[in-house]
């Protein structure tokens, strides 16, 4: 299998993207506002995941039994996952239509609202109204800034551009679980720690509203070239669409748009159960204290966005195929990491399984970033890159929904052990369906396609 580098019609990436320093002094600030607001997304998604050993503490006291408390929580999380889901399909084409930054803005102002809802609650009934709330309305920020990028950068330069805006939710969410061990150390309760989450997020509003704009064309520079192979074509140069089903039309007929899908769905559960229960594990098989599980749960987040930096620069330099080929070998091998954590023997030394946990985030997380972002761009265009962004993460996001009650049910049954067997299961079937990508993009490529044809 021969990677051959893509061809950008005879110039470099560089000259595509220009040397114009206002340009690039505002490609930067826009690059760097949509990466510390997406990373506030996280202080209000994370806070959960990381509060779960308090919260069941909580419950505990209340005459709850731990093994209940954990599965109406993790209830809590799939229902919110859930919402997330449903939510991504309108704010993909919200985005196309109304633009990116207000879907954008719009996204950080309620996650913040309805954290502070959470954090006011005080049963499960309004702790799921209000979580449901938070997720359903966070999920207009991810398909906002795939918009956004399409607008500033050039098709040459996604993969790169994509995997920096993806350390959003991977540094970002890093930051959040380091920012909140530190709130647990030093004595917050649950409800502290969800009320400066909101506020942080707050103060990160204000400074986008200010900052961020939709389009170069608002500093009276012209927008950049978008991808010639988008399932759009020449339309795909618009930026707004003609109706939102032209756009589904578009993207329901394309077999390798669905196999997309596949993957998302795949990589969305590995990722979303890691999320949510590595505090949990590192308290209930490793041993560690929570401050310390909140603490070493953010490598996961931190080794994907290593991750994702690696494989932002090879994709662009090696297109699509790369992209494919990098899922590919990303699932095959971290199905045999997630085996060694179910049948490995770790003794008393707590590093192995943690170090095991960084290693899968690493594998994953990489081929995970292109799904909704640089793959969205490539197939969307101009035209369709919220649609295709949000429709992606809509596949994925329905099947993370199992990482929450349904990952609790079997790790109570069967332990961690069962759980981490099932995740390897998920990574061969996502590499089965990484295979059939490959297959189909060398086929067009073989066929005379150019190299960037999604």
């Amino acid at each position: 299998m021969k990677l051959m580098p893509v061809s950008f019609q005879g110039k470099s990436p560089s000259s595509i993207e220009g040397t114009d320093a206002l340009l690039n002094r505002w490609r930067v600030i826009t690059v760097t506002l949509l990466v510390i607001g997406y990373a506030g997304y996280y202080l209000c998604r994370s806070d959960l995941s990381v509060v779960m050993p308090l919260l069941t503490a909580e419950l505990g006291a209340k005459g709850i039994a731990p093994d209940v408390a954990k599965i109406k929580l993790g209830t809590i999380a799939s229902l919110g996952v859930f919402a997330y889901a449903v939510g991504k399909f309108p704010a993909g084409w919200l985005a196309d239509f109304l633009g990116g930054r207000r879907s954008f803005l719009f996204g950080m102002g309620g996650a913040a609202l309805f954290t502070v809802l959470f954090g006011l609650a005080g049963g499960i009934p309004l702790f799921t109204f209000a979580w449901m709330c938070n997720r359903l309305i966070q999920s207009t920020g991810w398909a906002g800034m795939v918009k956004i990028t399409s607008r500033w950068f050039s098709y040459s330069s996604y993969g790169t551009v994509m995997g920096i805006v993806s350390l959003s939710y991977l540094f970002g969410d890093a930051a959040s679980r380091e920012f909140m061990s530190l709130l647990i150390r030093a004595g917050l309760g649950w409800r502290g720690v969800f009320f400066a989450a909101a506020a942080t997020l707050g103060a990160l509003l204000i400074l986008n509203i200010i900052l961020l704009k939709e389009t170069p064309q608002r500093i009276g520079r012209p927008e950049p070239p978008t991808n010639p192979g988008n399932l759009f074509g020449d339309d795909g140069k618009k930026t707004e669409p003609e109706s939102v089903g032209s756009l589904l039309k578009t993207f329901g007929a394309s077999r390798v748009f669905w196999l997309v899908c596949l993957l998302s769905c795949g990589l969305t559960i590995l990722r979303e159960t890691f999320n949510l229960w590595t505090p949990t594990y590192f308290t209930e098989s490793v041993g560690l204290t929570v401050a310390d599980a909140a603490q070493k749960s953010a490598l996961f987040p931190l080794f994907g966005g290593i991750s994702v930096i690696l494989a932002g620069v090879l994709s662009d330099r090696f297109g699509a195929g790369g992209r494919a080929a990098i899922i590919l070998y990303g699932m095959l091998l971290s199905s045999l990491v997630l085996l060694g954590l179910a049948f490995g023997s770790f003794g008393e030394s707590p590093m192995t399984p943690v170090a095991l946990v960084a290693l899968v985030a690493f594998l994953v997380i990489g081929p995970y970033s292109y799904l909704a972002g640089a793959i969205a761009l490539d197939f969307g265009g101009k035209m369709g890159s919220g649609t295709a962004s949000g429709l992606i993460d809509c596949a994925g996001y329905l099947g993370g929904v199992l990482a929450g009650s349904s990952f609790a049910g079997v790790s109570v049954r069967w332990g961690w052990r069962g759980g981490f067997t099932c995740l390897a299961a998920i990574a061969l079937l996502s590499s089965a369906a990484a295979y059939f990508y490959l297959r189909s993009l060398l086929a067009r490529s073989g066929a005379g396609d150019s190299k960037n044809q999604v």
